[in-house]
């Protein structure tokens, strides 16, 4: 049998400090992978969910309808407010029926209810959620934080259509109505900057 040299021992030392380096390498870059797609994955799902609607969100449009078919369909809107957020948000109106393609305005209204200024910001989605894909906003308040001051009211238009396309699709051949429904949610204001505030009275001396 034959005696490990010092020469031996120390290829061992180095051929096991590679492997333990190729592996922290891999485990290294699993990591940075893992946390790349982490960050990457709320930009793809958002692209993924406006080009196909998916979960029921709508669509932006940069211009009207290219054309208008005969096809009605009744859309249906509804407001409402996180319990933590002292606000009134209500559509003007519950409904309207328009034709498929036609452009229509309608506005929300919210009221601060409470004693303070507060900041909110809404979320949206449309059912059926299939329907999304074709629902097309012009002008919307979504997602744009809203400050509104101690019993402040403020109207907020949402313009939009829905695309004639949606009169081929055969899974919503029997749809009739849309609902476009939004949520309002509080902001937590950023802390205002020291440099903003009013200058503090000086201290009076006693002596």
């Amino acid at each position: 049998m034959t005696t490990p040299t010092p020469n031996d021992d120390m290829d061992r030392l180095k051929a096991s400090q590679r492997r333990n380096r190729r592996v922290g390498f891999v485990c290294a870059s699993i990591f940075v992978s893992m946390v790349g797609a982490s960050y990457a994955a709320v930009p793809l799902y958002n692209m993924f969910c406006r080009v196909t609607g998916f979960g029921g969100t709508t669509q932006v449009a940069t211009q009207e309808a290219d054309h208008v078919i005969d096809r009605k369909i009744i859309v249906r809107f509804d407001g409402n407010v996180n319990h933590t957020l002292s606000w009134k948000f209500a559509p003007e109106h519950r409904q309207m029926e328009m034709k498929m393609g036609e452009t229509r305005q309608m506005s929300y209204v919210a009221t601060n209810t409470g004693s303070r200024r507060t900041v909110g910001t809404s979320v949206f989605n449309v059912t059926p959620l299939e329907a999304g894909a074709y629902f097309n906003k012009l002008e919307c308040f979504c997602f744009t934080e809203q400050a509104l001051e101690a019993g402040e009211t403020v109207e907020m238009p949402v313009v939009f259509f829905v695309d004639p396309d949606m009169n081929n699709d055969p899974d919503l051949k029997h749809v009739r109505e849309i609902t476009l429904s939004y949520t309002f949610f509080p902001v937590e204001e950023p802390e205002q900057p020291v440099a903003a505030r009013g200058d503090e009275p000086a201290a009076q001396s006693n002596l």
